[in-house]
């Protein structure tokens, strides 16, 4: 699939810094590529951090990224550090 606009809110934001949340049926593997968020250059930054919860209703992926680079026309993320995944009980 592809990144969809409506899956993406800020959560905080403080000087230059926004915090943001991504929900997506997408799979983790998919959203950490680069140009994923291509079309939301004009609103992420380099440093910002995204919250994501990615292949809801299949494969389901929790943790952060890291906008890592944007030139305004293509943005790369880090990749997840996954948390909240594991449930021993």
């Amino acid at each position: 699939m592809a990144y969809t606009t409506s899956g993406l809110s800020a959560l905080s934001y403080a000087n230059g810094f926004t915090l943001w949340h991504y929900r997506t049926t997408d799979l983790v593997a998919t959203v950490d590529n680069a140009g994923y968020f291509d079309e939301a250059a004009t609103m992420l930054r380099v440093g910002d951090f995204l919250f994501v919860n990615t292949g809801i209703g299949t494969a389901p992926a929790h943790g952060v990224m890291v906008v890592v680079s944007n030139d305004a026309a293509g943005v790369d993320v880090s990749n997840v550090t996954a948390f909240g995944s594991i449930d021993s009980d």
